[in-house]
């Protein structure tokens, strides 16, 4: 599926960000430990990953852990025990007590995750992919009125805000679309709310974040043929910072806000892999497949193409593998199947010297995570070690961090994405656009479980902490969203 006209005018992102001073401090994905406290000493487990409805809050730590040194604050001490959320109480991996707790998290340099060079203007709105007189503008040197704007975007046949039975069963996204939606009333309001001096923040806010995405479309569309102008180009005008960033990003269309992220991480010198990871490796099959088509028809370019040419080795192939989006989603789980493949990691890993690592490349780029989740709980039985630790053991760098994102949202999907929301405002400034990305595109999805997980989990609310981490108008539209 085509998005043509994209990006609007003036939606380039946000050359300089993010700001100087507030590079991101949280490692990249799957590489975060859990909280002090987390799991309590003793073998007390995490809940089950919810299958219906909010989970059971059995296994969660009291608070007063003694936080460990390095890394992301609050990573549970040695000593403690290694068992993951989403396993039975009292079985851990069958780690002995007194084991080596969260063995194999290593902590990467801060300046491999975040802060990488300042966002460059994409190509994208033009046929191919290719800017006018064939060159792609450097930063400061893009004609932002030559972007035509985009179109309005309603999915018909494909739904992009739900995810498989599989994955969505007791999902809740705290934003729903409005009932009785007047796309004509809320672009008249956003025209009030824009017009002569000053803007009125507040009404822009009350209006986007109580809209669904593709309602967004709608208002962007009746705002055009209302006042002949592009809605984005005015909303940028009137706005800038880490408030133009959420904005721009609750008017993207999913597939495209995704694939903009993924072309943003690999634009220019440096790659930033945490991105390609946490999208790559968390979205379902039909999210992918949009994604690289959008990739195509938006920027003109071979999304495997370019991870070729960006990434190497061992992470190059668990990301090819990745965005062929084949994952099995069936949500039946072969315990036999489960057996086996627990066998043969630990053959390829544990059992040898050296390691098997196109045996881990196939088993978890293509099992489903209900599947994955048995396999694990077997490779504990039988190795006396969970399977989180053999990667860290066997494994390091970004291949690492690329297998133990699939093996947590196999494990406790909300638990991951809590984790990510926590790390990203922990510590020394604020790595905004992954705030940013994991509140905008949980928004429609899950964004209700995660709030909950991370209230469990950090014995504090999300909308607590983001008020104490942000300020202004950016701070009051984040909490709009999150539903606080």
């Amino acid at each position: 599926m085509s998005y043509p006209g994209y990006p609007p005018t003036g939606y380039p992102p946000f050359p300089g960000y993010p700001p100087a001073g507030q590079e991101s401090s949280c490692p990249p994905p799957g590489q975060c430990p859990y909280p002090s406290g987390f799991p309590p000493v003793g073998g007390g487990a995490y809940p089950q990953a919810p299958s219906s409805g909010y989970p059971g809050a059995g296994g969660f730590p009291a608070p007063g852990g003694s936080p460990s040194p390095g890394g992301c604050p609050g990573a549970p001490q040695p000593g403690g025990a290694a068992s993951y959320p989403g396993v039975p109480p009292g079985q851990g991996f069958g780690v002995p007590p007194g084991g080596a707790g969260f063995s194999g998290y290593p902590q990467p340099p801060l300046q491999s995750y975040g802060g990488g060079p300042a966002q460059v203007p994409l190509p994208g709105g033009f046929p191919g992919g290719q800017y006018p007189g064939g060159q792609a503008p450097f930063p400061g040197q893009i004609n932002t009125e030559s972007f035509p704007s985009y179109p309005v975007f309603s999915p018909v046949s494909l739904d992009y805000s739900s995810e498989p039975a599989v994955m969505s069963q007791g999902t809740q996204g705290t934003i729903r679309a409005a009932a009785n939606f007047d796309a004509m009333r809320d672009a008249e309001i956003l025209r009030k709310a824009m017009k002569g001096f000053g803007t009125d923040e507040q009404a822009i806010e009350d209006v986007v974040a109580n809209r669904s995405n593709d309602q967004r479309q709608k208002i962007k569309a009746a705002f055009k043929t209302m006042y002949g102008k592009d809605l984005i180009k005015d909303l940028k005008s009137e706005l800038s910072g880490n408030m133009e960033e959420l904005i721009l990003a609750l008017f993207m269309p999913s597939p495209y806000y995704d694939a903009w992220s993924l072309r943003n991480a690999m634009q220019g010198a440096g790659t930033q892999e945490h991105v390609l990871i946490e999208i790559l490796c968390t979205r379902t099959n039909q999210d992918i497949r949009e994604i690289v088509r959008c990739y195509q028809s938006e920027f003109g370019r071979d999304l495997e193409k370019d991870i070729r040419s960006d990434t190497s080795g061992h992470f190059e192939r668990l990301l090819v593998s990745m965005c062929q989006g084949n994952r099995d989603e069936n949500q039946s789980v072969n315990h036999q199947m489960a057996q086996e493949d627990a066998q043969r990691l630990y053959q390829a890993g544990e059992g040898r010297l050296g390691t098997d690592e196109s045996c881990f490349n196939r088993i978890l780029a293509t099992r489903s995570f209900p599947q994955l989740k048995a396999t694990m709980e077997a490779y504990s039985r039988m190795a006396n070690r969970d399977l989180l630790s053999s990667v860290g053991r066997e494994f390091s760098g970004y291949v690492e961090s690329g297998l133990k994102t699939i093996l947590q949202c196999a494990l406790n999907r909300p638990a991951f994405f809590a984790e990510r929301l926590y790390c990203s405002m922990k510590g020394a400034g604020t790595d905004d656009s992954t705030l940013v990305r994991t509140a905008v595109s949980r928004s429609e999805i899950d964004l209700v479980q995660k709030k909950q997980m991370f209230t469990q989990m950090y014995q504090k609310t999300l909308g607590t902490m983001i008020a104490s981490d942000t300020s202004g108008d950016y701070r009051r539209l984040l909490l709009a969203i999150v539903g606080h």
